[in-house]
């Protein structure tokens, strides 16, 4: 896996329990703050394959829109049916007011 980071924003751009949409190279990805850390997750639904932009957000946990999976977006772990797979996770890191995520590609 690439060691490059990629640069997707301010970190002044996401306010607790919110989260900023990404594409890398065709993935997209969002990420998401919980406290004072940042937490990269690929934006699709391991039930349906649909997107979790525009999510609650509530307690570390991203809720699916359409049928309330909840996933823990500090590991990717599906919490609560109908979602079994876990979602993807990657490497993110604020520098210089910026936040940047290990490009997954």
């Amino acid at each position: 896996m690439s060691s490059d980071w990629v640069d997707i924003g301010s970190a002044d751009a996401i306010e607790d329990s919110g989260s900023l949409s990404a594409d890398i190279d065709g993935l997209a990805l969002l990420v998401v703050r919980c406290g004072s850390e940042l937490y990269a997750i690929e934006d699709r639904c391991t039930h349906d394959g649909e997107p979790l932009e525009g999510a609650e957000i509530e307690s570390c946990q991203i809720i699916c829109p359409r049928h309330g999976a909840h996933f823990c977006v500090r590991t990717g772990e599906a919490l609560t049916p109908p979602a079994y797979e876990p979602l993807r996770t990657f490497k993110v890191k604020v520098e210089d007011g910026r936040i940047l995520v290990e490009n997954p590609v």
